[in-house]
Order: structure tokens, then sequence, then C-alpha cells
């Protein structure tokens, strides 16, 4: 298997040997309760077929419905999938909501697609997994390159074989059964996250420089509403490239150049800088938005912020870690510092089931409530025992789906 899958593997058995787990309670949660392998076959527009390799891993539902993302991305694996649903049981077991994890992907560049291929792509899928899914069973949701459109689109299919039921798949737009603050969920999660962090080391807003490397919607959220907070986000990067200023940038007006252009490159009112200098900046904040693997071993002694924030899955990797230690970096951990879109997504789902649809004030309070919770938790974990945050978010994670194992009878 992939080094991500052996590095989530590692911290999870460090969790467990800290707690003391048996040994048949540490198998029973290591091991993924459900692997789906599925093509689709899709008609394209100029006649043919192309067929695309599709996954549905389902890794542990001791505390509830298997939950996580599907991704369109050309370089979807099943090793892939697997980390990423072990990594989502311990996320809603630390945000304490009551989902196990789980993950799909498809292996496509939606990029190529026109968007009825898209369509057919997506309502294809969701017939291949229809049978496994379902409100009380798996509740997938958007992650890298899906959209609410193409959550739709797939909860539209699944009504037309087991009829209307908004909650089998949370991300939705609005007008669906979506949820009000779930587009700005996973950005506005980890901004709670660090105003917990920065009011704990008594830091200042106006002084604590923010640079965000991945500016898509996790990315560009956090930098509006970190601005809008009192912090300077003085740099911003894409997979083209980056801006940076010294006194901050203006994320919506990156944002708006971003849309016209397809990339934050060449916005007038910043320097442009290569992608990758935006690891080293001199900023008391990093935040890794982007895809997996961004710090790396390779990379790691370029940090000079003081905090590294993985609002990302995975983008610090286990070899970088301790030279981000030794050089005194605190390390958000991404199953809590990217934990407000799952934790918006379990709201969503709540309304579904409900058929109400709540205020974005009441969605944003309750974020704020589960996020800052998490943080506090971790942080005072991290605290007593002298642990890193991320081994005390594994612990939390680990220790309550063990608990819940217990409690229903794991043999």
């Amino acid at each position: 298997m992939g080094s991500a899958f052996e590095a989530v593997r590692g911290f999870y058995e460090q969790a467990a040997e800290k707690l003391g787990l048996e040994l048949s309670l540490r198998e029973a949660l290591s091991t993924h309760a459900r692997e789906v392998s599925v093509q689709v076959r899709v008609p394209m527009d100029f006649g043919g077929f192309k067929v695309f390799r599709g996954y549905r891993v389902q890794h542990n539902n001791a505390r509830g419905p298997f939950k996580g993302g599907l991704r369109f991305h050309p370089k979807v694996s099943l090793d892939e999938i697997r980390t990423f649903a072990m990594l989502m049981t311990w996320k809603t077991a630390l945000m304490n909501i009551p989902f196990g994890g789980g993950k799909g992907g498809v292996q496509v560049d939606p990029k190529l697609l026109s968007e009825a291929e898209l369509e057919r792509l997506s309502r294809g899928f969701m017939r291949a997994i229809a049978d496994f899914i379902g409100p009380q069973v798996d509740v997938p949701a958007p992650d890298v390159n899906t959209t609410p459109q193409i959550m739709a689109w797939m909860a539209d299919e699944y009504s037309r074989k087991y009829g209307p039921n908004p909650a089998v798949i949370t991300g939705k737009p609005v007008v669906v059964g979506g949820s009000l603050g779930r587009d700005a969920a996973t950005g506005r999660g980890s901004a709670i996250c660090l105003e917990r962090l920065v009011k704990f080391r008594g830091w200042n807003r106006e002084d604590t420089r923010v640079a965000i490397q991945g500016y898509g919607n996790a990315g560009s959220w956090l930098a509006i509403i970190l601005r809008d907070l009192g912090y300077p986000v003085i740099a911003v990067s894409d997979s083209k490239g980056g801006v940076f200023a010294e006194n901050g940038v203006d994320p919506k007006a990156v944002l708006n150049h971003k849309k016209a252009t397809g990339s934050v490159v060449g916005f007038v009112d910043a320097e442009t800088i290569d992608g990758d200098d935006i690891i080293g900046l001199d900023c008391e904040v990093l935040t890794v938005a982007a895809l997996e693997e961004a710090v790396t071993g390779e990379n790691a002694d370029r940090v000079k912020a003081q905090v590294v924030l993985e609002t990302a899955n995975y983008p610090v990797t286990p070899e970088a870690d301790p030279i981000l230690a030794e050089r005194g970096v605190t390390v958000v951990p991404d199953i809590l510092a990217s934990g407000g879109g799952v934790a918006v997504s379990y709201l969503e789902w709540v309304q579904d089931l409900q058929r109400e649809q709540w205020l974005e004030e009441r969605v944003n309070s309750r974020l704020s409530e589960l996020m800052g919770a998490a943080t506090d938790q971790v942080m005072a974990r991290a605290e007593s025992e002298g642990l890193s945050l991320r081994e005390a978010a594994y612990l939390i994670g680990v220790e309550r789906v063990a608990e819940a194992e217990v409690a229903r009878g794991y043999r």
C-alpha cells in the first residue's frame, strides 16, 4: 500500500498502543468493513464509450453510518481511498458526530469532460454503488473536483431507484436539500480552530500573518473569513503559482481574479511568486489547503511559520513531522483542522432527516460549538500528556471508536 495509508495506519497504531487496546480490538479497528470497485461505462458526446474505474471504501461504522467524500481525480487509487476512509473514521469521532468513516472516488480528470458527460458519469457511478449506501448506511459528500451539482445528480439518481431521500448524500445545492453554510464549512472550521489556538497563545490577529497554499473552496473561504476577522493574508497560491503582498491581499478580489482567469497568478495588487515558494514564506501561520503531501521531508526545513494548519487531508508527511517539531513548529492535524466540512455535512443530514431548513446563523453557531469543543479537547489532551496536537487528536478519535466497538460487542 501507499505511503499515505502506512502513515495513517501508523498514527492509528501509535494511538492504539498508548491507549493499551487489546490486539483483537486493534485488528477490528484497523480492518476496512467493505471495499467496492466498479467500472462505469459512459457514453461520450461524439460517439463511443469510455470506461472509468471507481471505488467506495467503508472503514468503520461503530458510531454511525459510514461518512466521507467522493473525489474525481486521475490519480484516484484504491490505496488512496482506503487511507482517507480510515482517516474519516477518526475525524468524525474527534468531531463527536454520529458517523463512521468512508471514502470514494473515480479515476477521471473532470476538466476533460463536457457537462453532459460529467452528469452521465456521476449518475453511472451512483447506480454502481447505490446498493451499498443509504441515509442510515453510508452518506457520501463532495471532495476533490466534485461539486454540489454533482451531488444533486447523484442524489436524484439514487431517488430513481429508492425514492426521494435527500439525506442519502450531503453537500447538495440548498434548493434540493443542501444546508446553508455548507460551501464555507471547511474553511470556516479551520478558521474557528485557528482562532482557538491564537487565543490560547495570546497572539493578536493583526500580527498573525497567514499564507495559504491551495485556493479552491476551502482555501478561498478560509482566506476570506480570516481577513474579515482581522488577520493579514499575505500570500495565496494554486496549482499554477502564487501571489504575495506584504500588507495582505484582498481574498475576495483574488478569488474574482481566479474565476476570470483560471488562476490567482497575475493578480494586479500583489507580486507573483512561484507556487512552491509559499512553503518558505516568513509568516506566523502556513495553511496547506491543496492536495496531500505538500510539506515533506525534503521541504519541511524551509517552513518559517510557527503554525502549520492542515486544512487539506494528509498535507504533511510523517517524514516532515519530526523536522517541524524540532524547529518548534506546531502542526494542527487534518482530522481536526479540516473537520468543518463533515461537521456541517452532519448538520445537513440532520436537516434532511427532519425535513427542515435551518438559518445560516444556526448552522454556523452549531459548527462553532463542534469545532471549538474538538479544538479545546485536543489542546487540553496535548497539554496534559505532553503530546503533539496530532497525537492528541488521534488518541481522542481512536478512543471514542474503540469505546463504541466495545459497547456494541465487537467480538
